[in-house]
Parts: C-alpha cells; sequence; structure tokens
C-alpha cells in the first residue's frame, strides 16, 4: 500500500541570524515546529512562525490556462533536472502565489503518492488537463520519456496560449474603447443634454433639426435608460447562455467568425496554426496519425476546421495520404498542403507541421499587430462622431443665435 504524502503548507516567519540580524522569509512546512527547526540548522534563531494567509482577492483567483503552461514548463525543467516527481510538485508549489493553484498542485501530488500515476492524476482533473494534455503525458510515462513529452506539452501550450491572447488583445481593445464611448455618450445625453435643453426653451427660436434629434434622443434615454439596460443584459446573457448550451449556435458563430473581413482571417489562421501545432505535437509523441487526428479535431477551435480534421480522419484511416485528404476539404491552404506533403514524403512530418505552425503563428502576430494600428484611426473616428456630434449638436443653437445678433 502506497504511503499517503503529507501536506505541506506554507509558513511566514521572522527570526534573527548569528550576528543578531533580522531577517525573513517564507519556507514550506508540515508545521511550525518543523518549520523552527529546520531555520536552527541554518542558524537562524526564529521569533515568529505563522501559517501564511490567504487574501479575499487571491482566494477567488481563477486558474488560468497560462498558469498550466507555466507548471508544464516547470514540470519538465525538473524531470530534466532528474529531480524525484513528488518533490517537483512541492518545489513547483511554492513558486505559485494563486492558491488555488497551488492546491491543484498538491492535489495531483496527493494522487501520485497514493499510487497513481501522473496522468491517471490529471485525468481526475479535466476542467485543466484535456484528453490530448493526459494522453501525451500517458505516452511519456509509457515509453519512459516523460522529461521530452512534457517539454513538448509545455512548448505546445505555450505557443498556444501566446496565440489566443494575441487574438483577445485584438478583440479586447477596440470593444472596450467603444464601450466607453457607448457609456460617455449615455451620461451626456442623460446628464448634460437636458442643462443644454432647459437654455434653449428660453430662445423663442426653432432648432436646428440635429440638435431636436439629440434632444429627442435624450428624453427617450430619460425616461428609457432602465429598459435599455435590461435588453442590453438580457441581450449579452442569452448570447452567453446561447454559445453554452447550444450546439448549433456556437457551430454558427463559428462559421460567421471565418467570414468576418479581416477578423475573421486572423482567425482562419489561427486555425491552422493549432492545427498543424497540435498534430505536430501529438505525432512527434509517437500516437497513430489516426488517433493523433482525434486530438486535432478538438484543439482547433473552429466548427469549420473540427468537421474538415474528422473527414481527413476518416479518410486517412482507408489509406488515403494526409495531405491529398486535406486538399479535397476546401478548407486548408495550399501552403499548409504541400508542406504535409513534403513531410510525408521525407518522413519529417512532425518538423514540416512544426514549421506550418510557425509560420502562421508569425503571421496571426503581424496581422494583430497591423490591426491594432489601423484601428487606432477607426476608433478616433468613432469617437469623434459619438461625442462630437453630441456637443456640435449642442452649441448649434448657440451658433445660429449669434449669427442673428
Amino acid at each position: 500500500m502506497a504511503q499517503k504524502a503529507i501536506k505541506n503548507s506554507v509558513f511566514v516567519w521572522e527570526g534573527t541570524d548569528r550576528k543578531g540580524a533580522k531577517l525573513k522569509g517564507e519556507l514550506s512546512g508540515v508545521n511550525p515546529a518543523l518549520v523552527k527547526a529546520q531555520l536552527r540548522k541554518q542558524g537562524i534563531n526564529p521569533q515568529k512562525v505563522r501559517k501564511k494567509s490567504v487574501s479575499l482577492f487571491s482566494a477567488g483567483k481563477k486558474i488560468k490556462p497560462m498558469d498550466i503552461a507555466l507548471f508544464t514548463r516547470q514540470m519538465a525543467t525538473m524531470m530534466k533536472a532528474g529531480v524525484p516527481l513528488l518533490q517537483s510538485f512541492d518545489i513547483i508549489g511554492e513558486g505559485f502565489d494563486n492558491p488555488n493553484m497551488r492546491k491543484l498542485v498538491d492535489d495531483l501530488k496527493q494522487e501520485v503518492a497514493a499510487g497513481n500515476s501522473f496522468a491517471a492524476s490529471l485525468r481526475k482533473k479535466p476542467q485543466y488537463f484535456d484528453d490530448l494534455y493526459c494522453n501525451l503525458v500517458d505516452s511519456g510515462e509509457q515509453s519512459g520519456a516523460l522529461e521530452t513529452l512534457l517539454d513538448r506539452v509545455a512548448t505546445y501550450k505555450e505557443k498556444t496560449e501566446a496565440l489566443k491572447a494575441k487574438i483577445k488583445k485584438a478583440m479586447n481593445y477596440p470593444i472596450a474603447v467603444v464601450v466607453v464611448a457607448l457609456i460617455v455618450s449615455a451620461i451626456l445625453l442623460i446628464k448634460v443634454v437636458p442643462q443644454f435643453q432647459d437654455v434653449f426653451s428660453n430662445f423663442g427660436a426653432e432648432l436646428p433639426a440635429f440638435t431636436l434629434m439629440v434632444i429627442g434622443l435624450s428624453e427617450a434615454l430619460q425616461e428609457w435608460w432602465f429598459v435599455v439596460a435590461i435588453i442590453l443584459l438580457a441581450i449579452g446573457f442569452g448570447y452567453r447562455e446561447a454559445h453554452k448550451r447550444s450546439e448549433k449556435f456556437r457551430n454558427w458563430v463559428d462559421r460567421v467568425a471565418l467570414k468576418l473581413p479581416i477578423v475573421g482571417d486572423i482567425i482562419y489562421k489561427s486555425a491552422i496554426a493549432r492545427f498543424a501545432r497540435t498534430l505536430s505535437t501529438t505525432f512527434a509523441a509517437g500516437v497513430p496519425l489516426v488517433d493523433a487526428l482525434d486530438s486535432v479535431a478538438g484543439a482547433t477551435g473552429n466548427v469549420v476546421f473540427r468537421n474538415a480534421t474528422m473527414k481527413v480522419k476518416n479518410d486517412v484511416s482507408t489509406g488515403m495520404q494526409l495531405n491529398f485528404s486535406m486538399r479535397t476539404t476546401g478548407t486548408f491552404p495550399s501552403m499548409a498542403i504541400q508542406m504535409t506533403a513534403i513531410g510525408e514524403e521525407s518522413g519529417a512530418l512532425d518538423e514540416m507541421l512544426g514549421k506550418v505552425a510557425s509560420f502562421y503563428e508569425a503571421e496571426v502576430d503581424n496581422m494583430v499587430d497591423g490591426l491594432t494600428a489601423l484601428m487606432e484611426p477607426i476608433i478616433m473616428a468613432i469617437l469623434g462622431v459619438l461625442i462630437g456630434g453630441l456637443i456640435i449638436a449642442m452649441y448649434l443653437p448657440i451658433f445660429q443665435l449669434g449669427s442673428v445678433v
């Protein structure tokens, strides 16, 4: 029966060295007494040792995919250095500020110490480690090359998450600016325009059509702002729920996203990069091509490529070449198909697919940078139309009055 691992905690300590200088720091241990004993061995006289408290903000901090990528990279480094698996968990767990991540690492350590394999322990946390991740780690354990496979998984996770971060950056920046502009416009319509309206009521002259339109919009928003807010919230909530619950809706969103101008091209090339990167990683790990394509289908992140990959899998299982099957789908670009053909002919498919992934990742980087540069003048124009238009509408009557006088 496997011995249960002893759970460590992080303790904050204060003390003095042999010369009387004050020192403080953090140390991992089972209990305060053992931490004090460890400090004394180092020539430190411990004065205060207490368990590290967790702030309310950090306690609810979610585990992000980049945390998993960092964990994988650190595990690969530890394995290459020859550090035992259980000790690696202790070292890595201490390095995370996120208490939820520390708990996850400790849970994995407990599972492994109880006699489970690393891959089996990971499979008990499917919300953080997908089938592709677990299968690759399992292959590494079976072949005795866990450090090599962890290195490949770490590279895969890092590049995939970096790609996702680039795309999110391209999407979030313009959306955030437009939302702020709409909020500012709403405040102007509700709070500022009525002040001008009171002034205009004393003019006794007909107001310009543009000013009347803005005043009408302001009055409507003052009376119905609560309804407008509820409708907007309902649309946002409805979209999120439909995306979560309806596969048909998600598929429709995926297809529409690929047809969007500029953004659609970025999403298309990022899907190609994920396809090539995932297939390269799994194939290099010794996973049979047909089985590897199963993992690839779920990793592309778009229903069009998922369906195309499943068709490729069916074709390859009947003996068709990978590059020829990719060509028949009409989804993959010529460059990716040709590089795949060269890889199949030369016996270096994983290397060629890695080059395809790197090429399209670089393409996405360049396109995102170009989109960011393009969006800046467009956003300025939107801000000018929304906020500048409201200000002009309010000052038009004053200009007309000045010309009459």
